[in-house]
Formats: C-alpha cells, sequence, structure tokens
C-alpha cells in the first residue's frame, strides 16, 4: 500500500478517535439530567469499578402501565430490543423484526428468569418492581455488565425512562483503541432502543 494512502488512513482513524472522544460526554448521558446521572440506581453496586458507564433517559407521553409492558417482553423470539432490528438480527440477538404490539404470553417476568438474547445463555433477571424498576446483571468470563431500567411517573400520563449500563471489560490494546468507535455504536443502539419503546407507549396511550 503506498505511503500516502498508509499516513491518509492514520490520520483518518486519529480525527474519528478525536471526535468520539469529543462526544462522548454528551452520548454517555443522553437526555438525562445531573441529577439522573448522579442518582444511585438498582444495581450500581455490582460493578463499582466500572470502566464505560452510561445513563441515558427519555420522556414518554403515556403513564407507566403503558411503558412496563414492553420492558418485560423483551429479547429472542419475544418482543425484540426496539433498535435498529437489521444489526441485532445480523449480531443473531434477534431472528425477527421487534414487536409492535404487546405480547401477552411474555408479561410475566420474574428474579431468576433470564432474557434470552440470541444463542446466548441470556440476561438474567436480578431484580424487579413491576411497573418501577427491573435490573439485569450479566457476569460472563472477562465480561460484566448491569442494565438497569428505571420508570418514574411524572403525572399520571408522562413517565420519564431512565436506563443506566455499566460495564467492566479487561482493556487488551485492540479494544482500548476501539473503545471509542464501539461505546459510540453501543449509543446508538441503545438510543433507539428508547427512541422505539417511546413510540410504541405513545401509540398505545393514543389508542386507548
Amino acid at each position: 500500500m503506498p505511503v500516502p494512502v498508509v499516513i491518509g488512513i492514520i490520520v483518518a482513524f486519529i480525527i474519528t478517535m478525536v471526535i468520539m472522544n469529543a462526544v462522548r460526554s454528551w452520548y454517555s448521558s443522553w437526555s438525562a439530567t445531573t441529577d439522573e446521572v448522579n442518582d444511585k440506581m438498582p444495581g450500581d453496586e455490582e460493578i463499582v469499578t466500572a470502566n464505560y458507564i452510561i445513563t441515558t433517559a427519555i420522556t414518554i407521553r403515556s403513564p407507566v402501565s403503558d411503558v412496563w409492558p414492553w420492558l418485560v417482553q423483551m429479547g429472542y423470539r419475544r418482543g425484540g430490543m426496539y433498535s435498529y432490528d437489521w444489526i441485532d438480527r445480523l449480531l443473531g440477538i434477534l431472528d425477527r423484526p421487534s414487536s409492535k404490539e404487546i405480547i401477552p404470553e411474555f408479561q410475566h417476568l420474574e428474579v431468576g428468569d433470564a432474557i434470552p438474547m440470541g444463542s446466548g445463555s441470556g440476561w438474567p433477571v436480578r431484580a424487579i418492581e413491576p411497573n418501577h424498576s427491573l435490573l439485569l446483571v450479566i457476569k460472563e468470563p472477562g465480561v460484566d455488565v448491569t442494565w438497569s431500567f428505571l420508570l418514574k411517573e411524572i403525572d399520571r400520563d408522562t413517565t420519564r425512562f431512565i436506563l443506566r449500563i455499566r460495564t467492566l471489560i479487561p482493556m487488551k490494546l485492540l479494544l482500548r483503541i476501539l473503545t471509542p468507535i464501539v461505546k459510540f455504536g453501543a449509543f446508538l443502539m441503545i438510543r433507539k432502543m428508547l427512541l422505539g419503546i417511546k413510540q410504541r407507549a405513545e401509540t398505545i396511550s393514543a389508542n386507548t
């Protein structure tokens, strides 16, 4: 490969890394207030020394009871993840488009259950408080992750939906280099999921 091309690739990569790091503070707390970022959430104690933390939030013009069912039915061969389905299907996380309807047979979830994600072992439910909070704790060799979902009633027709993800992954050299891109890609999927749940819940509320 010609030297100018190699230099161009290196420069482009460095610029990309700089941009990704520059916007990190924005996407790691997307739409969340300062209090929401700083407040303790269920599962924070599971990974004390997390090397990736993201707290995102969204306001949904629906009562909590219209938002909660979408969380309960998440997963492979269930309701889906409400994000970019084509990516989740490419990664083997899903095998079909995310549902746009509440599925009655997947509305029962309790501690000890595992939300299936592709052919893997699933995401274990560590704690659940119906219509309020759901904590998933994934502990695999070399990877610790928590997904903490919290629903707060603003008023009878409005819900504040907060999601915090904490991750601890050993930072090998290649992963350390690629981390800014990986984190930003994960944020895009998470943001789409929140928007997907918002759209579905508000559609249900508008039709009832």
